[in-house]
């Protein structure tokens, strides 16, 4: 069956770890729940749970962890016709510890089969009927052949009409600046939807003010960029207006995948024919509703939770 969304990169499995915040992170006492992650899955799930049919472009092992993702995508609904299983492969994993700063983040991740990700297992006829390419940093940054496929799934999409979407996450442990900044600014020239967030868009572009850095993503070309704030809401630009989507309050448990529930909410919105304010502001809801539970995946909400919560929804009856 053809997707209306169709995303590539990285799958992992998750270990969140249990322990309270300000203690030591990760230690071998420590309670362990398991769970999913990646952003690009994270994205293809919360898409899927947001109404939209998507698929998923990817390695994996043929190890348990690989067996845990395909289990999870089926459940879900993610379409797995071009995840590749790879004799032999360990599916990447991560764990997360916090302060009371910050979530912390340990992956294990080298050699996995995710980034052996290459141009020949870019499905083109999927990504030409696809109505959206959903492509990020992270898949272009964990490796020089992942990078290439990345491209080459969105010059397949720019030659077919398929809408991209982009997401630079970038994440400095990966790669450096200079390489980061060259490979983003070329994505984002690519894609017709640009979805960085505040911290890395100033790294990347040397700029302070938000206003300044949605310029200079502005100024690349893509129709619409959506500059993500955290609990300060997202600024849209689009058809030279730029609107401030404010942001949905809630006690934050767990930051972990909300800038890729954003992105898949808000693809999702937007093919259902949502204006792009509107598919900000539903995308901005579902974000913050993600931060409310622990781990990347179950806490995403679906749609009806989050249109519960829109301005204009019905009050329920007493």
């Amino acid at each position: 069956m053809d997707q209306d969304i169709l995303a590539i990169g990285e799958p992992l499995l998750e270990f969140n770890a249990r322990a309270e915040a300000g203690r030591e992170p990760v230690g071998p006492d420590d309670d362990f729940a398991v769970g999913f992650g990646g952003d690009s899955s994270n994205f293809a799930v919360a898409a899927q749970r947001s109404g939209a049919r998507t698929g998923y472009v990817t390695r994996i092992g043929d190890d348990d962890f690989g067996d845990a993702l395909l289990r999870l995508w089926r459940r879900e609904g993610v379409g797995t016709d071009h995840v590749v299983r790879e004799a032999g492969g360990r599916t990447g994993i991560y764990f997360i510890s916090r302060t009371p700063e910050a979530s912390r983040f340990t992956y294990y991740r080298a050699d996995s089969p995710a980034s052996r990700l290459a141009p020949a297992d870019v499905p083109a006829g999927a990504v030409a009927r696809a109505r959206l390419l959903h492509v990020t940093g992270i898949t272009q940054a964990i490796s020089a052949s992942a990078c290439d496929a990345a491209f080459h799934a969105m010059e397949l999409a720019r030659a077919g009409g398929t809408l991209i979407s982009y997401d630079p996450n970038y994440r400095p442990a990966l790669w450096p600046v200079e390489r980061a900044r060259a490979v983003v600014m070329r994505s984002v020239e690519l894609c017709d939807v640009a979805l960085p967030n505040l911290e890395e868009g100033r790294l990347l572009t040397g700029l302070h003010e938000p206003r300044e850095v949605l310029d200079a993503f502005v100024r690349r070309g893509p129709g619409i960029v959506v500059l993500k704030m955290g609990d300060q809401g997202a600024l849209l630009a689009h058809e030279g207006t730029v609107t401030r989507i404010p942001p949905h309050q809630v006690r934050a448990v767990d930051p972990s995948g909300a800038g890729d529930t954003f992105d898949g909410a808000f693809a999702a919105r937007l093919l259902e024919g949502a204006v792009p304010r509107e598919a900000a502001r539903y995308a901005a809801v579902a974000a913050a509703l993600t931060t409310t539970g622990p781990g990347a995946v179950l806490p995403i909400p679906r749609s009806t939770a989050v249109e519960a919560l829109l301005p204009g929804a019905p009050t329920p009856a007493p």
